[in-house]
């Protein structure tokens, strides 16, 4: 993720309008030393194209490919805007926006990033009550969640495809991750190395202390060595910290993919992958992806799935995505998509945020299901808007 510090936190910021606001973030990353002088006149042009508002009180304002050339280097800019400023197309507002500098599709990249940390319950109210730098880092890197009743797991605490020469050391590196996110205390290392993790099968171990926990969290170390403890192959280990009983989620994840003979998938992959393996909801998954397969059973409903390529030299950056949002909101019928090329896991269509984050680019193939009396209709003009370039042209 984008590199945050203390002095790219801007708190208590105020601005009549958006345009104001963007000024302001603009002049914040050049004298950042971010970009150049002129870049601001991209990010109004890019507002102008499509609002960069993704909803839950954010937006990522960014220059366009025009002015790419004035990027000096990577960065981003935080405005905290407490009495929020009108940014969205229907009047919603920001209360937070991240202004990107990027000389490529960084901020693509960014945006699938803050899908894992800004998509749980109340993250919105706290996005409006930011009161410190440390509590912005905390949101946007997804630290503020350890405690919330939703199980997370982020990057901070991820090791993967590591070399090792035993089980005990992958348990002393999720030890000593876990006490660098201060998450444990000396009482759960102690236990945490005394005692042997269960085997769950396929090279992947699990375990846990009944003391010491401070924070809902856990570390994953993922090894290259040919490695084995008791006869049984060490490939990965799981070490959970938890607090209270919202660890059932992340148990269940791992009974779900014991019994389906599905543990092996945390064996490959980065680490998106294995997040969602862990954390994502197997139910609305798997109920989008039979939909395609098995008729509703709702017989006044009708369930149909189309693949599109998309043909935007730039891929779904903000502006192309916008524009299939709320080609999207005009049918009835429950619609999501997902990325062949990228995760292939469905996401809402109507989300932007999550379109963005499919991480889609040119000759990408977007499978789209529709649900719903108009799925037909829904998918005819997801096609043909589509070919037709998302408010781009045709490339």
């Amino acid at each position: 993720m984008f590199h945050l510090v203390k002095q790219n936190i801007h708190l208590n910021e105020q601005a009549a309008n958006k345009t104001e606001a963007i000024k302001k973030i603009a002049a914040a990353l050049t004298s950042a030393g971010f970009v150049e002088d002129g870049y601001v006149s991209g990010m109004l042009e890019r507002e102008e194209q499509a609002a960069t508002y993704l909803g839950i009180g954010l937006a990522i304002p960014h220059g366009t490919t025009k002015t790419r050339d004035l990027v000096k280097k990577t960065g981003v800019q935080v405005f905290c805007f407490p009495k929020g400023v009108e940014w969205g197309d229907d009047g919603e507002k920001a209360y937070l926006a991240i202004g990107i500098a990027a000389s490529s599709d960084e901020h693509l990249e960014l945006l699938r990033q803050l899908t894992h940390v800004l998509g749980a319950d109340g993250v919105e109210d706290k996005i409006k009550n930011i009161k410190s730098a440390d509590e912005a880092i905390a949101i946007l890197t997804g630290q503020a969640s350890q405690s919330d009743t939703q199980f997370t797991i982020n990057e901070s605490s991820l090791l993967l495809d590591i070399p090792a020469d035993s089980l005990a050391t992958l348990q002393a590196l999720n030890a000593s991750r876990l006490k660098q996110l201060d998450a444990v205390n000396a009482s759960f290392i102690a236990n945490v190395l005394d005692n042997k993790p269960s085997y769950l099968g396929h090279g992947v171990w699990l375990n846990d202390s009944k003391q010491g926990n401070l924070k809902n969290t856990m570390a994953i170390s993922r090894t290259i060595s040919n490695i084995s403890e008791d006869n049984k192959p060490v490939k990965l280990l799981i070490t959970m910290s938890a607090i209270d009983d919202s660890v059932t989620n992340i148990i269940n994840r791992l009974a779900s993919l014991v019994f389906n003979q599905d543990i092996q998938k945390l064996l490959s992959g980065d680490s998106d992958n294995l997040i969602n393996l862990l954390v994502t909801d197997s139910v609305a998954v798997d109920q989008t992806q039979n939909s395609s397969s098995e008729p509703a059973t709702d017989q006044s409903s009708t369930t149909l799935s189309r693949e599109y390529v998309i043909s935007n030299e730039n891929g779904l950056h903000t502006r192309p995505s916008s524009v299939l949002v709320k080609l999207v909101k005009e049918f009835n019928s429950k619609i999501t998509v997902a990325n062949l090329d990228g995760k292939n896991e469905p996401v809402s269509a109507t989300s932007l945020m999550k379109i963005v984050a499919l991480g889609a680019k040119k000759g990408s193939r977007l499978q789209f299901t529709a649900e719903g009396d108009d799925a037909a209709q829904a998918l005819d003009a997801i096609g043909k808007a589509i070919e037709s370039g998302l408010g781009e042209g045709a490339e």
